[in-house]
C-alpha cells in the first residue's frame, strides 16, 4: 500500500497496471500535480514502458493527503474508504461518465488508499468560482440523471455500509458537528458574506436536526459533491470525478447543490426552472416514473446543501486562498438559493 504520492514508483506502477498491461514493465514515472482538490493528493503520472510493454502513457492517481489535518478530515468522513469503495463496487455498473478505474485500494486500520485512474485529458474541469454556463449545466444535469436513475429506489443499496452511512445517530453527530463549526465559519467568513447569509446559517444551524432528518425518499446513490470542480468538459460527455462522498440518500440534493453552488446566481434564476425540468426529462426517459412538482419541491428543500459543505468543508481541510474564496461563492450562491426557494418553509420550527 502506498502512503503517498513517492511511492509511486515504477515497481509500484508495474503491479498496479497488470490486469491492464498484462506482463508490461514501466521502467520510468514523471509526476506532476492534478486539479485543486482539499482532502487527497493527486497527480498525473506520465509513465515510460519498457519495450515490447504495452499500458496507458498517462493515468491519474490519487493517494492520501500528505496535510495531517486533511488526512484527520477524510478519516473523519470516510473520504478514503467511500472514493475506494465507490470505485470498487458500483462505478462498473453505472452508466455515468466516471473515469476508468485501473486500480483501487484501501487499508482500514490506516485509512491509506490509492485509486489508478483514466487520464481524460485534454478534458477541463470546471471552475466552481467562475461557474458552470447554462450549455455546460444543463450537460452536467444529464450525467446526474445517468448517474441517479438505474438504482432508483434500490432497497439493495442499504445494505452497503460504506454508502447507506444515514441513522438517527448520524443525524445527532451531524447536529453537533455543525453546531459546533458554525461559530467558526461565521468568524472567519462573516464579514466578507452578505448580512443576509450570515443571518440564514444563524436561522439554519438551530433547525439543522429538522432537515438532517426528514430527506424523504425514493432514495438513490448520490454524488455528495457534484460540483464544477469535480467535473470535466471538453468530451462527448462530462465526466464526473471525486466520488469522495458518494452516499445513499436523494437525488434532488446532488441537483440542489450542483444548481445552488456551481452556477453563478444570475444564471441559476434565469435557468432553474428548465434546469430542473431537463433533468426530470432525463430521468422518465431512463425508465423513472417521477413527477415534476415532486422533482421540484425536493430541489427546493435540498437548497441548503451547499451551505452545509461551505461550513463543513472549509473548517476541516487545510486552509487555501482559492480554498477560502470556493467557500465564501459557495455559501452566498447556495444561501441566496435557499432565500429565492423559501426552502425555510420544509423546515420544522420558527424561521425569523
Amino acid at each position: 500500500m502506498v502512503d503517498g504520492v513517492d511511492d509511486l514508483t515504477p515497481a509500484w506502477c508495474t503491479a498496479a497496471l497488470a490486469a491492464t498491461s498484462g506482463a508490461g514493465r514501466v521502467s520510468a514515472v514523471a509526476k506532476e500535480p492534478v486539479g485543486t482538490g482539499q482532502v487527497a493528493d493527486t497527480v498525473r503520472l506520465t509513465l515510460d514502458w519498457e519495450p515490447g510493454s504495452h499500458g496507458p502513457a498517462t493515468v491519474v492517481v490519487k493517494v492520501a493527503a500528505a496535510a495531517p489535518e486533511s488526512r484527520s478530515a477524510a478519516r473523519f468522513t470516510r473520504t478514503y474508504e467511500v472514493e475506494a469503495g465507490f470505485y470498487r463496487d458500483l462505478a462498473p455498473s453505472l452508466p455515468v461518465r466516471a473515469p476508468r478505474c485501473y486500480y483501487v485500494d484501501h487499508e482500514p486500520d490506516t485509512d491509506r488508499y490509492v485509486v489508478v485512474l483514466e487520464d481524460l485529458a485534454p478534458a477541463r474541469a470546471g471552475d466552481q468560482l467562475v461557474g458552470c454556463s447554462p450549455d455546460e449545466a444543463a450537460a452536467a444535469i444529464d450525467e446526474l440523471a445517468a448517474l441517479h436513475a438505474p438504482r432508483w429506489g434500490d432497497p439493495a443499496l442499504a445494505s452497503i455500509p460504506w454508502l447507506h452511512r444515514h441513522s438517527d445517530l448520524s443525524v445527532e453527530l451531524g447536529v453537533q458537528v455543525f453546531g459546533g463549526l458554525a461559530p467558526g465559519f461565521l468568524e472567519r467568513y462573516g464579514p466578507e458574506l452578505s448580512p443576509e447569509a450570515s443571518d440564514l446559517v444563524e436561522r439554519f444551524i438551530p433547525r439543522l436536526r429538522a432537515y438532517l432528518g426528514d430527506r424523504p425518499g425514493p432514495w438513490t446513490v448520490a454524488h455528495g459533491d457534484f460540483r464544477a470542480d469535480n467535473l470535466l468538459f471538453g468530451g462527448d460527455r462530462v465526466a464526473v470525478v471525486d466520488w469522495q462522498t458518494v452516499a445513499h440518500g436523494p437525488a434532488e440534493a446532488d441537483v440542489a447543490y450542483f444548481l445552488g453552488g456551481s452556477v453563478t446566481t444570475d444564471v441559476r434564476r434565469a435557468h432553474e426552472r428548465d434546469l430542473v425540468a431537463a433533468y426530470g426529462v432525463a430521468l422518465r426517459g431512463r425508465g423513472v416514473d417521477v413527477a415534476a412538482d415532486d422533482l421540484w419541491a425536493g430541489y427546493r428543500r435540498h437548497a441548503f446543501s451547499g451551505l452545509l459543505m461551505a461550513i463543513l468543508a472549509s473548517m476541516i481541510v487545510a486552509r487555501t486562498e482559492r480554498g477560502d474564496q470556493m467557500f465564501l461563492a459557495m455559501a452566498e450562491r447556495a444561501a441566496a438559493h435557499a432565500l429565492d426557494l423559501d426552502s425555510e418553509s420544509f423546515l420544522a420550527g420558527p424561521s425569523r
